[in-house]
């Protein structure tokens, strides 16, 4: 009899995930087997389970894009990576490799591009089958639990700053905290930037602080936000519900930049002279290619940074999902997925 593990599986789209035993996946040439730790809980996966997007995952499926585990065992031809290292599974799962954009480090947008929890099973599971090309190794001292968002949160903020260069000096606004902007504060603490918290609520500010922020600014107090007009460099944007962003354009100084990582569900309003008076510019980012990724990893290793989360048990994904709905967490999900045994 092959052997089993336990699985998080979305069996029809809107409903809740089934907890089944399926057999352990062997890898084949050039893939590896990865036993996971841990699995951070994104609200991509909730749009997946839901079948949200027009272009759907294949059912039966398991979700997850944020796996940290141990490889357990290789295929022919694997040599980049050996069984014990620690590696995480990103979102991008695997891509052509030699496309214009792989062959410049982005390839998240291959056309060919494979998504991890999406397109291939997911990091929900006790085993994961991975692409060894795709996979990032994981510094010694970093928690998996803690980790594990780093893989797609952490990128997803880490990448557009080095885009624009956040570096010491520069003036930085990251607009909302959330399971995004708490890893933006983070990182641009980190990069020696000032760094300015934009949020609704008086409740965050001290939060924010504690995160790396210099400043807090409630970005419903009109005075505030035109203390600071003219003065950003690089504004991050992370926010998912409508807002207007033509409040924080205003903050931008000449050449600033302010960059979309959240994405609300109706378009966002954008008046143009905010843009032209100071040749500012808005602009979109994914998660970073894999070597951007490994990057990212390595500067949390050497900075001690990791996401702050609230571990669950995996016979908690369902409520989890229900929760990420209110946005009732802080400031992302991690699953243990020692708890699979528990089935």
């Amino acid at each position: 009899m092959a052997p089993k593990m336990h699985a998080a599986v979305v069996e029809q789209f809107g409903k809740p995930l089934s907890l089944l035993e399926l057999e352990i996946p062997t890898p084949g040439a050039s893939q590896i087997l990865v036993k996971t730790e841990a699995c951070g809980v994104c609200h991509t996966d909730l749009h997946a389970a839901h079948g949200d997007w027009p272009v759907k995952p294949t059912l039966p499926f398991i979700p997850g894009h944020e796996a940290i585990g141990l490889v357990t065992s290789v295929g022919s031809g694997v040599t980049i990576v050996k069984e014990g290292d620690r590696v995480g599974v990103p979102w991008l799962y695997s891509a052509c490799g030699h496309c214009e954009y792989c062959l410049t480090a982005w390839e998240t947008v291959c056309a060919k591009a494979e998504f991890g929890g999406y397109t291939k099973n997911g990091g929900f599971a006790e085993y994961l089958i991975a692409d060894p090309n795709y996979v990032a190794h994981v510094p010694a001292g970093l928690d998996p639990k803690q980790a594990a968002p780093l893989i797609c949160a952490g990128i997803t903020t880490y990448s557009p700053m080095r885009h624009w260069g956040v570096t010491a000096g520069k003036k930085v606004g990251i607009v909302g905290l959330g399971g995004l902007g708490h890893m933006g504060v983070k990182f641009a603490h980190a990069m020696g930037a000032h760094t300015v918290v934009f949020t609704t609520s008086l409740s965050k500010v001290k939060d924010a602080k504690r995160l790396g922020a210099d400043e807090v600014v409630i970005s419903k107090n009109a005075d505030e936000m035109q203390k600071h007009a003219g003065t950003f460099d690089f504004i991050l944007d992370c926010v998912s519900a409508d807002h207007d962003i033509n409040a924080y354009i205003n903050l931008l100084t000449r050449d600033g930049n302010m960059t979309l990582v959240g994405a609300p569900e109706k378009p966002l309003s954008l008046s143009s002279f905010g843009l032209i008076f100071g040749r500012r510019s808005v602009s979109g980012s994914p998660i970073g290619g894999i070597a951007e990724t490994q990057a990212m990893l390595d500067f949390c290793g050497k900075h001690n940074i990791t996401s702050d989360v609230e571990v669950i048990a995996i016979q908690q994904i369902n409520q989890a999902y229900e929760r990420l709905v209110k946005a009732d967490v802080k400031y992302r999900f991690s699953i243990d997925m020692a708890s699979l045994k528990a089935e």
